[in-house]
């Protein structure tokens, strides 16, 4: 039902770099930036795989968020957990099953730079 979201990131270039390669495993990548003269010349710009659906928009980060991304396999789950960790993520759940969820919940979590939590999930049986 979520048709496309976004948070307030501190710094863009910092998240920026951060989301482009923790999204890379996953297939999803920065597809669009705003142009300058439609936000005032904040950065304003969209990840997604085919449109975008995750929006960074550069402004004094709030609260910490919980993000879910849906991973294809449980492979794009550990190697999207690798690739955040590497881009500077802090460790919230190394991947792993979370039976406790459902049985075919395979899931990791990072924090990122600003605090939010993001998680990749893959809901495909082992």
């Amino acid at each position: 039902m979520i048709d496309h979201t976004g948070i307030s990131v501190a710094d863009f270039d910092k998240a920026q770099a951060f989301y482009d390669k923790a999204f890379a495993p996953l297939g999803a990548q920065l597809l669009m930036m705003v142009p300058g003269e439609y936000t005032g010349g904040v950065k304003v710009g969209g990840y997604g795989r085919e449109r975008p659906v995750f929006w960074l928009h550069e402004a004094p980060a709030g609260p910490g968020r919980h993000y879910a991304f849906t991973a294809r396999s449980r492979a794009e789950v550990d190697a999207f957990y690798a690739a955040a960790i590497a881009a500077g993520g802090r460790d919230n759940g190394r991947p792993g099953p979370r039976p406790h969820y459902h049985p075919d919940y395979y899931a990791a979590f990072v924090f990122d730079p600003d605090g939010n939590n993001i998680e990749a999930v893959c809901h495909v049986p082992a």
